[in-house]
């Protein structure tokens, strides 16, 4: 009788000891595939950086080469976005991740739909450029480099936040989109006098307030993932205004 319960003492220790081995390597597994995730996400950044400024490059230079370098490489963007979908879904199938983890793996995925967005605004900026290009230019001084200038270092400190987790980087980016707000609407109005004042001067007009308002929309986007950064590392949301506390475990 001692024998057949030290037995099964032994065979509930082994099974414990085995139970231990597999769910710490499924850990250690669930944590290499997060640190990816997070690299690609970090590459995907890049990538979308260079576009934007790449694109805002080719319309000051009114280089149409440049412009359809940047619409060339859309695609790989786009499938890094879809890596980063799937691996998110396996990530969160893998096993249930803490509070804190389960915060990273959410903010990433939405950081991944905003850099693919600024990827395609991307694109429109060089479609701007490339029509922008085949036109007279415009007899008057907008603050669309200005915008730029703002808008990639929004973008460029939005990323930089997400891969060290500042969130007074993250709240600087923020404390910039008012003004983003108030150069897009100066902007969008003094084109409109152009547009009625000057009807030669219409369709160079109208391109340049969709340059405007693109990189008035990446500003947004860049805005977005910085309050992702602060939901990562502080637990609470700081959308719309409004702070909302989560659980920090």
């Amino acid at each position: 009788m001692h024998r057949v319960l030290a037995l099964e003492s032994e065979n509930l220790y082994f099974r414990h000891i085995v139970r231990s081995q597999i769910g710490s390597a499924m850990q250690r597994h669930f944590f290499q595939e997060l640190e990816a995730l997070k690299n690609s996400i970090i590459r995907m950044g890049s990538l979308v950086e260079q576009a934007v400024a790449e694109a805002m490059r080719a319309f000051s230079e009114r280089s149409a080469p440049l412009a359809q370098q940047v619409i060339g490489r859309e695609q790989e963007v786009n499938a890094i976005e879809l890596a980063n979908d799937n691996a998110v879904v396996d990530l969160l199938a893998l096993q249930q991740p803490v509070a804190s983890d389960l915060r990273l793996i959410l903010a990433t995925l939405k950081i991944n739909n905003d850099l693919e967005r600024i990827g395609d605004h991307a694109v429109n900026l060089a479609e701007s450029a490339i029509s922008y290009c085949g036109r007279a230019p415009l007899a008057l001084q907008t603050d669309i480099p200005r915008m730029a200038q703002v808008t990639i270092q929004m973008l460029r400190d939005a990323i930089d936040a997400f891969i060290h987790t500042n969130t007074a980087t993250a709240r600087g980016v923020l404390n910039n989109d008012d003004l983003m707000d108030a150069l897009n609407r100066k902007t969008v109005n003094d084109l409109a006098n152009v547009i009625r004042t000057q009807p030669g001067s219409v369709e160079q007009a109208l391109e340049l307030v969709r340059v405007s308002r693109n990189l008035e929309r990446i500003a947004d986007l860049a805005t977005n993932i910085a309050e992702e950064v602060i939901f990562v590392a502080e637990a609470h949301s700081v959308k719309h205004n409004v702070e909302k506390d989560l659980p920090k475990s």
